[in-house]
């Protein structure tokens, strides 16, 4: 059987913007000793949406509310969708997850605080998460670019999707909100990877 031409469906998940924190900047933020209070469990193992949300400050304007994604990581990041960006004034560049060296600068507020980083607001590259056993049944290596098509009133391809694949990860699709608004995907939808 040709991988190229086999259709995989996979569900796909629209990522609002969200704030990453380190415990230093997390501390800075909220007070020392501070711990983040889980509000519901997300889709990757581990990864929790707090209950917590802080001001993101860039460019000129400010948006509030944006909600902070658990547990502490090595470095803050923040991931926003273009729209947000173009409000902002600020041209982040498209980045996976943790790829912040040159990225924009921002400003967060808190209840305790507040920090301006130089580095870290990206606008986050569409990918897949994918477990090692997800990978090696359908065929798709950590890093590949694939196309991830979707069906509906909205019909899309989504192009230049990266693979990333790590043992607990579980399949699915990420994009931002214009994406899935482009796609007319409300959270939750599905779509079928294109070799």
């Amino acid at each position: 059987i040709s991988w190229q031409n086999m259709e995989m469906k996979i569900p796909i998940e629209v990522s609002a913007r969200h704030i990453h924190l380190s415990q230093k900047d997390l501390e800075k933020l909220f007070g020392k000793g501070y711990k983040l209070k889980k509000l519901r469990q997300l889709n990757q193992p581990g990864d929790f949406c707090a209950e917590e949300s802080l001001e993101l400050g860039a460019g000129d304007k400010k948006i509030k509310g944006v909600r902070i994604v658990g547990p502490a990581r090595e470095q803050t990041q923040v991931e926003i969708s273009l729209t947000d960006a173009i409000f902002l004034g600020v041209t982040p560049p498209v980045r996976l997850s943790g790829d912040l060296e040159g990225s924009a600068a921002f400003t967060l507020i808190g209840p305790a605080g507040a920090i301006k980083l130089s580095e870290g607001l990206i606008i986050a590259q569409r990918h897949i998460h994918c477990g090692i056993g997800e990978a090696e049944n359908f065929g798709l290596e950590n890093n590949s670019l694939v196309s991830v098509k979707i069906e509906g009133e909205r019909a899309a391809t989504f192009h230049n999707v990266k693979v990333r694949v790590k043992d607990d990860y579980k399949i699915c699709m990420h994009i931002d909100t214009d994406e899935g608004n482009a796609a007319g995907i409300n959270k939750i939808g599905k779509g079928t990877i294109i070799l």
